[in-house]
Parts: C-alpha cells; sequence; structure tokens
C-alpha cells in the first residue's frame, strides 16, 4: 500500500468514527433531521444540502454568525459592507418594551425582537395597543430561540426589543421580499416571494427565472408573474448581495422590495432551520456545487487532537472533491 492509500484509509476511518460520535452525541438532531428529510444524515461528512446545514449547526462556531444573527448586529454589518443599500430605520431600541416612546406606537411601526424569528408586531394608528405589545414583547424576551433546532448562533445572542419603521412591500405588484444565496461570493440562485399574494418564483444568478416550486407556495399555480420591475430588483439584489455575504462558504441575504426601491433585510445563517426543500433537485445541487467547506471558519481555524485530526481528514475529502469537480 503506498504512503498516499494509507492516508486516504486513515482518513476515512476518522470520518467514520467522527460520524458515529457526532451521531451519539447528537441524537436529537439527527433524529429530527430523518423525520423531517427521509434520510440519516452524515455530520461529519456532509454532502448533501441539508447534510451541510446541519453540519454547521453542529461544528461551526463562526463568531460571525452571531453577529449576523442578531438583527440590529446585521443592520449594523450590512450599513458597513453596503452603506448605498437602503434600510428601514431602527427608531428605538432596548431590553424593556415598557420603554419605548409612547408616541412611536401610534405610529406605522413594526415591533421586533432581535434575538429569533416570528417575533414581530406590525402596529398601525394605535392597534394593537400598548399593553399587547407589551405583553408580547415580555414573552419574546423570555424566549431563547434556536433550541430545538440547534441553531446555536442564535443563543449568545443578547435579546432586545426595537421599533422599526414599517415599509410598504410591494405585495401583489412586483414582490415582498428577494432572497438571495450565496456561496463564497458566488450567487447560488435567488428566491423572490410575494407574502401578500402567496406567490414566488426562483431565479439563477443571471436572474433568468428557474423552474421549481420552493417550501412556501409550492404549487406551480403559486408562480410569481415575471415584470421588469421585478427583474430590475432582482439584479440589484444579485450585484449587492456578494458585497455583504463577503467570503461565508454559505448564507442567505434577504431584501425587501417596495415599489420604487430595494432595502436591506435580514441576514439567514439557517436557511428554514436546515430543512428547506425545492421541487427541482437542481436547486439543492447547485448550493452543494458551491459550497465549500474549506473555506468555513471551523476549516480555516487550527486544531489539536482528535479534532485536528478530524479536521485535517475532513480538509483533505474537501480538497479531493474540488479537484475531482
Amino acid at each position: 500500500m503506498t504512503a498516499k492509500a494509507a492516508l486516504f484509509r486513515t482518513d476515512r476511518i476518522v470520518l467514520s468514527v467522527a460520524r458515529l460520535w457526532l451521531t451519539l452525541r447528537h441524537p436529537v438532531l439527527v433524529a429530527r433531521f430523518f423525520m423531517k428529510l427521509g434520510y440519516l444524515p452524515n455530520p461529519a461528512a456532509p454532502v448533501r444540502y441539508h447534510e451541510l446545514l446541519l453540519w454547521r449547526k453542529v461544528l461551526d462556531r463562526n463568531p460571525l454568525f452571531v453577529t449576523l444573527t442578531d438583527k440590529l448586529g446585521a443592520k449594523v454589518h450590512i450599513r458597513d459592507a453596503c452603506p448605498e443599500i437602503a434600510m428601514p430605520k431602527t427608531l428605538w431600541s432596548g431590553r424593556d418594551a415598557a420603554d419605548i416612546p409612547p408616541g412611536l406606537l401610534a405610529a406605522d411601526v413594526v415591533v421586533k425582537a432581535n434575538h429569533g424569528c416570528a417575533m414581530n408586531t406590525f402596529v398601525s394608528n394605535g392597534d394593537p395597543d400598548r399593553v399587547i405589545i407589551m405583553r408580547k414583547a415580555s414573552r419574546w424576551l423570555k424566549k431563547r430561540y434556536g433550541r430545538r433546532n440547534g441553531e446555536w448562533a442564535y443563543w449568545p445572542v443578547i435579546p432586545a426589543v426595537f421599533v422599526e419603521e414599517r415599509l410598504t412591500l410591494s405585495g401583489g405588484t412586483i414582490a415582498t421580499d428577494i432572497k438571495v444565496h450565496v456561496c463564497s461570493g458566488v450567487i447560488a440562485h435567488v428566491w423572490a416571494e410575494d407574502k401578500h399574494a402567496k406567490r414566488s418564483l426562483l431565479f439563477d444568478r443571471e436572474a433568468n427565472p428557474l423552474p421549481g416550486r420552493d417550501p412556501d407556495y409550492p404549487g406551480e399555480d403559486q408562480a410569481l408573474p415575471v415584470n421588469a420591475r421585478l427583474v430590475a430588483h432582482v439584479r440589484q439584489a444579485i450585484s449587492i448581495a456578494p458585497g455583504i455575504a463577503g467570503d461565508l462558504d454559505y448564507i442567505r441575504i434577504d431584501f425587501l422590495v417596495t415599489d420604487d426601491r430595494l432595502y436591506a433585510g435580514e441576514i439567514t445563517v439557517y436557511s428554514a432551520a436546515g430543512y428547506g426543500t425545492w421541487t427541482n433537485p437542481a436547486i439543492a445541487a447547485e448550493i452543494e456545487r458551491l459550497w465549500r467547506l474549506d473555506q468555513s471558519a471551523f476549516l480555516r481555524r487550527k486544531h489539536k487532537g482528535a479534532v485536528r485530526l478530524y479536521a485535517d481528514a475532513l480538509r483533505a475529502k474537501c480538497q479531493s472533491g474540488t479537484k475531482n469537480r
């Protein structure tokens, strides 16, 4: 046996042991993965899209993920990376909703928590009233988001409440959201949604429509009509997103759409908590092709002991896969 073959065999053994160890260490996440997606993952040497996100959850502790997951921290990051893009104004932030200036809640605003998803209330002309808002905010602040699905980057975020200007989104005419999936500076695909009309459409990196449906609006009759303004917004998002994403191995950059301009929205580290699917398998395949684990924070760091053996074995596997593409 040659030295190269012996090293390859050693790497395979290391990755097999790591797979067993990670599966035993995270049984709940592995079981939930199987129940949602129908196959047992390899969290040590991921290949498929959902495995890659599971690997990120259990191993890649990139401190930047915490900043990007924090909705207030993400705004600072976006402003520094791309000062020319508009963002909804933050009108107030704090640790206690009781401190929100009463006048703010008489306008059209959005009250949000910074440390999780689906924690927001849309306020219009003082409705809902201040008591309801404070009650909701109190529940948000007590919640530690991301525990159930292992989304660790939410855990260190210091919970806060903030009030943001409420944009008039172009639902029913253009779209409400544009979400750009980026791998090491390269666009994988774009997902445009109209949450008002319950329609969506996928685009490639050249802003050409793609076949297939997304998890939010999976019916073929829910395809978002293409118009010139939508394509123009998609092209703008494509041009801006890589600058915000930087050299991250994979990230989703979200934008909001109004009639006259594109606004930066949020940054998503764990898209759909790691369980999102598309009816077109080429969508996930393209992310898998572009996602370079050797560009991750975990494999860029120096490790010691058994973790170093594992990192070296995984790095070698990644480099071998890159050569074979």
